[in-house]
């Protein structure tokens, strides 16, 4: 038997004499992530709750309550995608968003998406390996490509609103909540936890 195969079954073997390793599992700083339980039925959710894959789409698990909240979403491959904010009536199965009176999003190609109808589009969308900025003050909802601004905001957006990201045809997406690669536009911050009062 090869050393190999040893190495395969060692939790098998555990108190007979073989080591067990424990790898650490990494500490996850930011409480912010895709919210597996509100998520699309064939969304796989990985990367600590980061990374989307699969057909559907996902909610983070904290919604905007602050007064100007900003997040970022890495276009790590390519497909149909759509990013921005839904409440948690959305239709999660329908890839990518904006299909309800429950989700307003930026797609691939190009189109703000709302109660199934296109609001505007947008000219040089993000592609593959682009970093899309996601700002929303309660009155706009705006967007920026590696931290240009798209100038082509939303507005009339209602009720408890929660990061959305949407993914079909082999698209990959990662929520950044932290540590962006662009500064937030003057007076946006991370996406803040709700705090008690009590």
């Amino acid at each position: 038997m090869s050393l190999t195969m040893l190495c395969c079954f060692k939790n098998c073997f555990n108190g007979l004499g073989f080591s067990v390793q424990h790898i650490p599992r990494p500490e996850v700083n930011n409480p912010i992530v895709l919210d597996t339980s509100h998520m699309g039925h064939e969304v796989v959710i990985i990367k600590n709750g980061l990374r989307i894959c699969g057909s559907g789409g996902a909610l983070c698990t904290a919604p905007l309550v602050q007064s100007k909240s900003y997040f970022e979403v890495k276009l790590q491959q390519s497909g149909a995608w759509g990013v921005g904010l839904a409440t948690h009536g959305a239709d999660l199965n329908a890839a990518p968003g904006g299909r309800d009176t429950e989700s307003w999003v930026l797609c691939h190609d190009g189109t703000q998406r709302h109660n199934n109808t296109e609001l505007d589009r947008v000219p040089n969308n993000a592609v593959e390996g682009d970093l899309l900025g996601v700002s929303f003050d309660h009155i706009e909802l705006n967007f920026y490509v590696n931290g240009k601004p798209m100038e082509r905001p939303i507005t009339g957006i209602r009720g408890t609103v929660y990061p959305a990201l949407f993914v079909d045809e082999g698209a990959i997406l990662d929520i950044i909540v932290d540590n962006f690669q662009h500064p937030p536009p003057s007076g946006f911050d991370r996406i803040m936890l709700e705090q008690s009062l009590l």
